[in-house]
Order: structure tokens, then sequence, then C-alpha cells
């Protein structure tokens, strides 16, 4: 693998989790995305308590995305022996937390969406 292209990453990305998990997971993204920038548009602002909370289960979600690439992978935690590992697991817990970030929020935004936040 010399190049690093789009169609590499795809590759690489169905064989760690399988096709169908990985392109439902692409489909949960765009669904999630949606109904996020829906949630935005509809109210206008970024209600701060409800921010707020999301980004304590922002937290939780990192470490449940770490987990949840480490049990689909055949990888552990002792295979972890170069700088370029921890930055991977740094950028893993970060999409994780920002994904769970998006998802609190907007689930918070779509249920109780006629109280004040």
């Amino acid at each position: 693998m010399k190049e690093l292209t789009l169609s590499t990453l795809l590759a690489v990305f169905e064989e760690v989790f399988g096709p169908a998990l990985f392109w439902a997971l692409v489909a949960l993204a765009v669904i999630g995305l949606i109904a996020f920038l829906y949630v935005l548009f509809r109210e206008r602002t970024l209600a701060s308590g409800r921010f707020l909370r999301s980004e304590i289960v922002g937290v939780i979600g990192g470490f449940a995305a770490i987990w949840f690439v480490q049990t689909m992978t055949s990888s552990g935690y002792g295979d972890i022996g170069g700088p370029i590992d921890l930055i991977i697991l740094a950028l893993i817990w970060i999409a994780g937390a920002v994904g769970t970030v998006m998802v609190a929020y907007t689930l918070q935004g779509l249920l109780f969406s006629n109280t004040k936040a």
C-alpha cells in the first residue's frame, strides 16, 4: 500500500468491520448528521444546557468507540507499539466522542423540543 486513496481506505474499513457493518455504520452516520442538521436549522441555535449534557455523554462515547474497535479487530491494547497507534487510538476516541455528542444532542432536540434547554 504505497498510496493512500479513498478507495484504499474504504477497502481497509470494509476488511476491518465487514462490508455489512461498515456500510450500516456509514448509513447511520449520514442519517445522524441529517437529523443533527435538522435540529440545528429548526432551532437556529445551540442550546447550551443540552450541549453540555451531550458533551458529558460524549466522554463515555469516546471510550465506547475504542472498546468497539478493539472488539471488532483482532488487535488488543498489547499490540500498541508506536506513536501512530496512539494517534489512531486518540482519533478513534475523538470520533466516538464527537459522534456521541451529536447523537445525544439530536435525541434531546427531537424528544424534548418543547422544553427550554
